[in-house]
């Protein structure tokens, strides 16, 4: 348990295990406490004169009891909040050091338990900013270990970590939006989908792939009842919009593509196959048919998010994220961030690192150790 979790409700000495009920919570454990009860003691709280008063007022807050005013047939509503934000917000009231900031921070609870404010693009409560906690908003996203939970494998040669679209799908979709992934692999984006409550569509190059990838779609649980969908064919020549009229669906809200980084993976011997193109110009060419096509079925103001890598070739480093970039600003997107995400070693690299650490210092050149996460939105 972390030291806020130790200290009492309103700081000091350790909360008694009567006070809140809170033997065996840690600081992300949920507290649900009755709605109107809460209001009415921090209402209370704003009609104090003094910041005394106030603090004298607060230690009503303190003692409310989660379930409390529950009467037979009746159950009143409940708010849900953190118990470590919970501890952290009613410390900041207490230690306020004037009436006027006090009731400034009680303005801002009582606002965040009575209203609901969110983007035109996720279901994120702008009311309740502090409690979205583990959603990244930094640029440099450095990542341990991808999730291997459920379905998630990472037998696939060149899937990407869950947690990226995991983190995409919170930040830029609501419940029930649509995600595309022209770039279906393994099916990583349709399994978080399914934990996340979107529905999604992949399109997949290769048969075998798609079939497999479809099983294991399937096998994943699928809690809130949504849609999800795998079709095979090229995703630089297949016609989205006809794709998604054939499963009545307007437009997505959300596309993710995480392109073969060029010729670094060969994934298939089809010669349509972008990890096929004879040089990185057709390479680039044929990505670009992909977002056009994707573009056309992407709602405005919504999102794109191409998750891709440079490679090194010919004692150069070619920078394919950044060709890429150029190429999806010419068509109707404006760009909104680029993110470096840290990768350790990939499935070539693992046995050989000494190898590659020679190679460096021989070459003149570094090792890879990132790649990028371009988000542009829809004009």
């Amino acid at each position: 348990m972390t030291p806020s979790a130790k200290r009492g409700v309103l700081g000091g000495d350790a909360v008694p295990p009567r006070s809140l009920d809170i033997v065996g919570l840690n600081v992300d454990s949920p507290l649900s406490l009755p709605k109107d009860r809460l209001l009415q003691l921090l209402q209370g709280c704003l009609e104090s004169q003094t910041i005394e008063e106030l603090r004298t007022r607060l230690l009503l807050v303190k003692e409310l009891q989660p379930g409390r005013g529950k009467r037979a047939g009746n159950t009143p509503e409940v708010v849900t909040v953190k118990f470590g934000l919970w501890h952290d917000q009613l410390r900041q009231i207490r230690e306020s050091k004037s009436l006027e900031r006090g009731r400034h921070y009680l303005k801002r609870m009582i606002k965040s338990f009575d209203e609901v404010k969110t983007p035109s693009f996720s279901d994120i409560n702008l009311c309740r900013w502090q409690e979205y906690d583990d959603l990244w908003t930094d640029s440099l996203w450095n990542i341990e270990r991808r999730d291997r939970s459920g379905q998630h494998s990472g037998h696939y040669w060149g899937n990407f970590v869950p947690q990226i679209p995991h983190q995409l799908m919170r930040r830029f979709t609501k419940a029930g939006d649509w995600v595309l992934d022209p770039f279906l692999g393994s099916g990583t984006t349709l399994i978080e989908a399914r934990r996340l409550g979107r529905n999604a569509l992949g399109v997949e190059l290769q048969e075998s792939v798609a079939q497999e990838t479809w099983a294991r779609v399937q096998r994943e649980d699928n809690p809130h009842k949504v849609q999800s969908v795998v079709r095979q064919g090229d995703s630089s020549s297949v016609d989205f919009r006809s794709l998604l009229d054939q499963h009545q669906i307007p437009s997505v809200q959300l596309a993710v593509l995480h392109p073969p980084y060029h010729d670094i993976i060969r994934f298939s011997d089809q010669p349509e196959c972008l990890s096929n193109q004879g040089d990185v110009n057709a390479f680039v060419e044929g990505f670009t048919r992909v977002v056009a096509g994707v573009s056309k079925v992407l709602q405005k103001k919504r999102h794109l998010a191409v998750v891709i890598g440079d490679k090194y070739a010919g004692s150069e480093w070619v920078p394919l994220g950044f060709l890429t970039m150029q190429r999806i600003l010419e068509l109707d997107f404006s760009l909104k961030s680029i993110v470096v995400k840290n990768f350790e070693e990939t499935l070539g690299k693992r046995s050989q690192r000494e190898l590659w650490r020679y190679r460096a210092l021989a070459g003149g050149f570094y090792v890879f150790k990132h790649e990028y996460v371009f988000l542009f939105q829809k004009k």
